[in-house]
């Protein structure tokens, strides 16, 4: 039997492994004006950089998800992670663009064993009642990585060079793989359970889930426009240098934590995902259309809101996550938040390069003010998640799967 505080070790996995997936995805963001140089690119071809790790990682995640309800995180966490330290060290000895591009998909691809194997061991070692604030710990991970990333990787990149960067990234995800390999294990409960046949596929024929997934990718695609571009607009668009702009992007990633830990708690006191993950997405809108109205102001002006905006774009997916994962149950979380992973993926491709074309068709102002349209959608299509009251007057919970 494990001891009562097991489960944090647990978190405390997940929080490291996630943050080294995450300082791996933000390093192109981070870095974008360094590989801009170093492979000639294009404002286009860096859309495509940009989204290269996301566009190997959304075909995994559901079958790194659905590995992992089979045989358990213990496995899927060490195995992806390790193999993908090994392709970001590619990365490092690229010689061209579309090298760059097949290196970055391949460490994406192998790196989504992450994403549903953390957040199913949570899922198996906390309680309902604190599973909001522990995937919002969790899930403060990916800030974390972008944070560390905007602190050390331009100056990394400035003193060794982008290969020994990359290197310093396959490093940590080694150790994020180790970590994985020695401290996870399976709960007791979960092991008296696997003989009982699992249906993996309910999460995908569940409308509940769908339209989770479907408006938490609407809001992706308004995060991706402060999460992938504020180094590169306030690069080229204002005139910072790298390393003052990725100071930016790091306070954002700061706040951007913070509020997704107390998103998660906020949520756990509701006792409801859906109720602040609708609330978050009309904050997500009104923070791109600032940032959008405010692109050509002074810097002081400009900055702050900047700032904040990137923030709250940061402040939403742990609730989505767990929305996801509490709508399938504990034995079938691997497979929804593979699933509800995978459409977040796919906007996440979708939107830095239908970002970078419109910036290169218009301006920085039209591409943002774009993007604050889609977290509204994705606000909308919440609305069938929420609770409310039934036709008796009494409380109508949130759908579960299989409902509806």
């Amino acid at each position: 039997m494990a001891a009562p505080g097991y489960r944090w070790v647990v978190l405390g996995v997940g929080t490291v492994a996630q943050a080294c997936v995450s300082a791996a995805m933000f390093s192109v963001a981070v870095l974008a004006p360094e590989l801009r140089a170093e492979f000639q690119l294009t404002i286009a071809e860096t859309g495509i950089v940009l989204a290269a790790f996301t566009i190997g990682m959304t075909p995994t995640l559901l079958p790194w998800g659905l590995l992992a309800d089979r045989v358990g995180e213990r496995i899927v966490l060490p195995l992806g992670l390790g193999a993908s330290a090994l392709a970001l060290a590619a990365v490092g000895l690229a010689r061209g663009y579309g090298e760059l591009v097949v290196l970055l998909a391949a460490a994406g691809a192998l790196s989504a064993s992450v994403n549903a194997a953390s957040g199913r061991a949570v899922m198996q070692w906390f309680d309902p009642s604190e599973r909001g604030l522990a995937l919002g710990i969790r899930q403060a991970n990916v800030p974390l990585g972008g944070l560390i990333a905007a602190l050390v990787l331009p100056a990394l990149a400035a003193a060794a060079g982008l290969g020994w960067t990359f290197a310093a990234l396959a490093a940590a995800c080694g150790v994020g793989a180790i970590a994985g390999a020695t401290l996870l294990r399976s709960p007791a409960r979960e092991a008296r359970t696997t003989t009982v046949p699992l249906d993996l596929a309910a999460p995908l024929r569940s409308r509940p889930i769908w339209l989770v997934s479907s408006g938490s990718a609407l809001i992706i695609v308004g995060q991706t426009a402060t999460m992938s571009f504020t180094v590169l607009f306030l690069h080229e668009g204002r005139g910072f240098t790298t390393g003052a702009a990725a100071l930016v992007l790091a306070a954002s990633q700061v706040l951007g934590g913070a509020f997704r830990i107390f998103a998660g708690h906020w949520s756990d006191l509701l006792g409801s995902r859906i109720v602040p993950l609708r609330r978050l997405a009309l904050a997500v809108t009104a923070g791109l259309l600032a940032v959008g109205v405010l692109s050509r102001a002074p810097s002081w002006a400009l900055v702050p809101v900047l700032i904040v905006a990137g923030g709250i774009g940061l402040s939403w997916n742990g609730l989505s996550f767990v929305a996801a994962a509490e709508m399938a149950g504990t034995r079938a979380s691997g497979a929804a938040l593979g699933f509800q992973q995978t459409m977040l993926g796919i906007a996440g491709i979708a939107a830095p390069i239908g970002f970078a074309a419109l910036v290169a068709a218009t301006s920085w102002r039209t591409a943002f003010l774009v993007a604050g349209v889609f977290p509204l959608l994705g606000w909308g299509v919440f609305q069938p998640l929420a609770p409310g009251r039934d036709a008796a007057g009494g409380r109508r919970p949130a759908p579960r799967l299989g409902e509806g």
